[in-house]
């Protein structure tokens, strides 16, 4: 909660503000995201509008998760934007248009979670060309880049294999 008493309701005044705040629970998708308790860094400014207060500016912090293709861990750093307008509670804005203020304070949370969610990969990898596990053994495969199993074919195909003549057999 980001307190907007010393902020007049006199429309352009303005004031920087920056702090760290802990991350909420469940800040991120399945495979990556912010721990809770982590800290998240804000650098804002507060911009009072005739509706109410412009809140924009910057969140950072650190992401935790998994490769989605080899599942080692990943670590990350986030930089989302930040811009949204918190009017006073006697506008008439119905509440799906905007965020509404209680009082004198701002309710960050629902913003920087669209935010920073909006910022995560969808498919979080740890190298660009991360070649992931191998689909028989599950073994890793950047360090066993040359993994191989032998051509075993499937009982159940078998009988297919008298259809090719026998220099084409794999």
């Amino acid at each position: 909660m980001i307190d907007t008493h010393e902020l007049s309701r006199r429309a352009g005044s303005q004031r920087e503000v920056s702090f760290t705040a802990k991350a909420p629970q469940d800040l991120g998708i399945d495979v990556i995201g912010v721990p809770e308790g982590d800290p998240i860094q804000f650098d804002l400014r507060l911009e009072a509008v005739v509706e109410g207060v412009l809140v924009s500016g910057s969140a950072s912090g650190r992401l935790v998760g998994e490769c989605a293709r080899c599942l080692v861990d990943v670590e990350d750093e986030f930089l989302a934007d930040v811009q949204e307008l918190y009017v006073y509670p006697e506008s008439e804005f119905e509440p799906d248009e905007a965020s509404r203020m209680e009082g004198d304070l701002i309710d960050l949370e629902p913003a920087l979670r669209d935010q920073v969610v909006l910022a995560l990969p969808f498919q979080p990898l740890c190298t660009d060309d991360c070649p992931g596990l191998c689909p028989e053994c599950g073994v890793r495969l950047v360090e066993e880049p040359g993994h191989q199993h032998e051509d075993n074919v499937d009982s159940r195909w078998s009988a297919l294999q008298g259809l090719l003549p026998q220099d084409e057999r794999p």
